[in-house]
């Protein structure tokens, strides 16, 4: 890992190109791991209803089954899988029934591949580098579960936390008390907002995902991050959140998932914190 630090036009190169790979990957995250937990939700709900088995085939899991084209299920040759060129020679459209494919896919990827790199540059490509790197491919994949669902998987946030705290052990990023308060009052505050708009309105202003992104983000940033990552991410949803429902034409009933503005949020923070309060502080006149 030293040696890609010292080779900064081998590693960086390198990082965008793992970035891409795993943005490929997180692409399937995005799109089989919800129908997989409602397909397991529906099957625990007719065991504990004691309702009749019904025959439901599972659908395909985010490890094994290999990609395929999901309207004729013809396997995708390799090149077929090759992160963004293959979206581009293809142009756009399967090759087997003909249909538009997503511009999800490319965006991911070249998301996550951008994203990675910046990763490597701003921690380099030791252990520093790789635990960010693993923060991002978990922020891209709730971010985008959650845009296409309004959901944040706890099989995605808590383990998420668990490596936060993990890596405050060994004072990877932050110590271990502050990242542990950090999990704790993240959790805390949002669920505090949520419970007292529930008690006035006698409605959910939030899902309890959004709690244990909070978290999670927490056990990286550290206690004193929580309110950046809180503030920061209510003027990303304000700001971002208004032009969206402007540009549909939606109204304010509207439901606007807030795990990608935390998970920017939390990105920045963890990124930038530094800088962010000591710019917020010159700002206020706080020294």
């Amino acid at each position: 890992m030293a040696f890609l630090d010292q080779q900064p036009l081998l590693g960086y190169p390198l990082a965008a190109a793992v970035g891409l790979a795993v943005g490929s990957f997180l692409n399937v995250v995005i799109l089989r791991l919800p129908r997989r937990l409602e397909w397991e939700w529906k099957r625990d709900a007719r065991d504990i209803l004691e309702l009749p088995e019904l025959y439901d085939p599972p659908p395909p899991g985010v490890v094994v089954e290999p990609s395929h084209d999901p309207a004729t299920g013809d396997r995708l040759k390799w090149w077929e899988n090759i992160p963004v060129l293959s979206w581009v020679l293809l142009r756009g459209r399967s090759r087997y029934s003909g249909q538009p494919i997503s511009i999800q896919y490319p965006l991911v990827e070249l998301l996550t591949g951008l994203l990675t790199l910046a990763c490597a540059w701003r921690f380099g490509f030791g252990w520093q580098g790789f635990g960010a790197m693993v923060l991002t491919w978990f922020l891209v994949a709730a971010s985008g579960i959650d845009l296409r669902t309004r959901l944040l998987p706890d099989s995605l946030t808590l383990p998420l936390m668990w490596l936060g705290l993990v890596a405050s052990l060994d004072n990877l990023f932050i110590p271990a008390k502050p990242a542990l308060l950090g999990a704790i009052v993240g959790y805390v505050s949002l669920w505090s907002v949520w419970w007292l708009f529930k008690q006035v309105t006698g409605k959910e202003g939030m899902g309890h995902g959004d709690f244990k992104l909070l978290a999670a983000l927490g056990a990286w940033v550290g206690l004193k991050g929580v309110l950046p990552v809180i503030l920061l991410s209510s003027l990303l949803g304000a700001v971002i959140g208004a032009a969206w429902l402007a540009y549909r034409g939606r109204n304010r009933a509207t439901h606007i998932p807030f795990g990608p503005y935390l998970a920017i949020a939390g990105w920045l923070v963890f990124f930038w914190g530094g800088e962010i309060d000591a710019a917020y502080r010159q700002l206020t006149g706080l020294y």
